[in-house]
Formats: structure tokens, sequence, C-alpha cells
């Protein structure tokens, strides 16, 4: 059974490792394409990325093509830098001995990283559904109640191994 599951605590590292990095590739894929397109040619925002076709917010206004694209970059990168947290808490994780302080503060900082990310994703959507009001569609899709979902599940486990760390280090006092 230890075997089984040190096997998917590495498959889940690799797993969550590929996410990093695909997830930074799409942020320099969009960073690289929106600045391409706000240099060169104004076609970028045709094909954004993988089909995003923001043409319509362009040439309705530069200023909320930046901002939105803002966004999108952001959120991304915040999506990124959760899976890095998640991939250091893996390469952390001691299965003899789960519960500890340094691993509690990561969870922490994940689930209030996520809980910012929500909160900007939910402001992207408000921004977005304003704009369509306009008559200009934004077809991105931002996820904020996924992605609060994820905050409120992190932070219960959070709180979950802040309680087993606090508990373990008090068996640990009386040994």
């Amino acid at each position: 059974m230890k075997t089984t599951n040190s096997i998917v605590i590495k498959v889940l590292e690799v797993f969550f490792s590929l996410t990093f990095v695909g997830l930074c590739i799409k942020a320099s894929v969009i960073l690289v394409s929106f600045i391409g397109g706000l240099l060169f040619s104004a076609e970028a925002a045709n094909e954004l990325y993988f089909g995003y076709n923001l043409s319509g917010l362009y040439s309705f206004s530069k200023i909320h093509y930046i901002f939105a694209v803002s966004l999108f970059i952001a959120l991304t990168g915040l999506k990124a830098f959760i899976a890095y947290l998640i991939v250091e808490f893996f390469l952390k994780f001691k299965l003899s001995k789960p519960f500890n302080r340094e691993l509690t503060d990561i969870f922490l900082w994940i689930s209030h990283v996520s809980l910012g990310t929500g909160i900007l994703a939910i402001i992207a959507n408000g921004y977005c559904k304003w704009i369509s009001k306009k008559g200009i569609a934004v077809p991105i899709d931002w996820s904020a109640s996924e992605i609060l979902f994820f905050a409120g599940v992190i932070y219960l486990i959070a709180l979950v191994f802040e309680k087993g760390t606090d508990l373990q280090s008090e068996s640990d006092l009386t040994v």
C-alpha cells in the first residue's frame, strides 16, 4: 500500500509539473501575441490564442482590448503560480510525516492566491458583461465560480492541515 501511495504522489507531482509548464507556455504565448499585435499588426487580435477572437473589442477600443487581455494574462499567470505552489507542496510532502508548518503555510498560500484569482476572475467576468452590453463580444471563459470553489476547498484542507500540524507538534513535544 505504501508503494501505491508513493506512486500516486509521484504521478500527481508530474501531472502538476506539466500543468505548471503548460500554463506558463499559455501565458507566454498570449503575452507575446498580445505585444506583437499592439506593436506590429491589429490582425493579431483575430487570433490572440487558440481561437480567441478579440478583433471586435480591438476595433471598439484599444484601451478596453488592452485591459481585457491584461486580465486574461494575469489570470493565466496566477493559475500557473497556483500550479507552481502545488508542485512545491508535492516536493516537500513526506508521507511519513505529512503535517508540518511549511506544508500548512503552502496550503494557506494556495488558498489565498486562489481566492484573489477568483475575485479577479469575477471582476473580469463583470467587465466582459458590461462590455457585451455595448454590443462587443468577449469570448473568454473566466471560470470565476470554479476558482472560488477551488479556493474554498483548499482553505478547508489548509485548516485540517493546520490542526494536524498543531496535534503533531504537540505529540512530538510530549514524547
